[in-house]
């Protein structure tokens, strides 16, 4: 059985809900290439972290697993895109608690030049106001994205996303938290569950802390942007996106 079909029986058994089975597949599958592709087995490790989740238990000891192989492999002088690697073992220290190594793995991270940026991808944009709108247009543009998509409500953003997330190049897609018709966090949720490996960066007044915000944040989203916001901070914030893009 070649690698590609191995990966391919535990993703049908996620598929098909068969989340138990998926489960004890991926973690096999990542303890036998944990010393030979430490990226591959950080990925595994989290399928099996989503499998547990989806039956709504506890996934701490897999998310910490991929955090750990994350942040040796961007602790590496080895490998290329060790800042994308360093920025996910931080992301996944953040998801278990571990602020410290978290906040380690960050420092890290920015302490690391940086790869230039080979391509522009589409730009998803979902907010009621025109004005912040206009704004982060204006912004994307300056950086450089040239396909800019713009939804002002929560259903017509998950409406048009459908066809976006089903592309070859994942969006980039900058989320504000208070949509009039469906919470932002709800739409962060369920195009997450279409594609887990998508990027989004909330955009929200709420301060950080804030549980709803700990909440989505949890939930896989790659950034977070708090209003008013400048250029620099959605630069950074889609920085942190793209790093996260070229490891999958």
């Amino acid at each position: 059985m070649s690698p590609t079909q191995s990966y391919e029986i535990p993703l049908t058994h996620l598929k098909n809900n068969q989340y138990i089975t998926a489960h004890n597949q991926f973690l096999n599958l990542a303890e036998d290439i944990k010393k030979s592709d430490l990226l591959k087995s950080a990925l595994l490790f989290m399928l099996a972290a989503e499998c547990k989740q989806r039956q709504g238990k506890e996934s701490k000891d897999e998310i910490e697993s991929a955090g750990k192989l994350f942040l040796k492999y961007g602790e590496s002088k080895t490998y290329t895109n060790t800042k994308g690697a360093l920025l996910c073992a931080s992301k996944c220290f953040l998801k278990i608690g571990n602020f410290d190594a978290a906040k380690d793995a960050y420092e890290k991270a920015k302490r690391t030049k940086s790869q230039i940026i080979s391509f522009m991808r589409p730009i998803v944009i979902i907010d009621d106001s025109k004005a912040v709108t206009l704004k982060l247009k204006t912004y994307v543009e300056k950086l450089g994205f040239t396909e800019i998509h713009i939804f002002e409500n929560g259903k017509s953003a998950l409406k048009g996303c459908k066809d976006l997330l089903s592309g070859k190049t994942l969006p980039i897609i900058l989320l504000d938290m208070g949509l009039p018709d469906i919470d932002g966090d709800k739409v962060a949720s369920k195009l997450l569950i279409q594609k887990t490996n998508i990027q989004i960066i909330v955009i929200t007044a709420d301060e950080k802390t804030t549980k709803r915000v700990n909440k989505t944040i949890s939930s896989g989203v790659s950034g977070f942007i708090q209003k008013p916001f400048t250029l620099d901070e959605v630069k950074n914030a889609i920085d942190v996106a793209e790093e996260e893009y070229r490891l999958q």
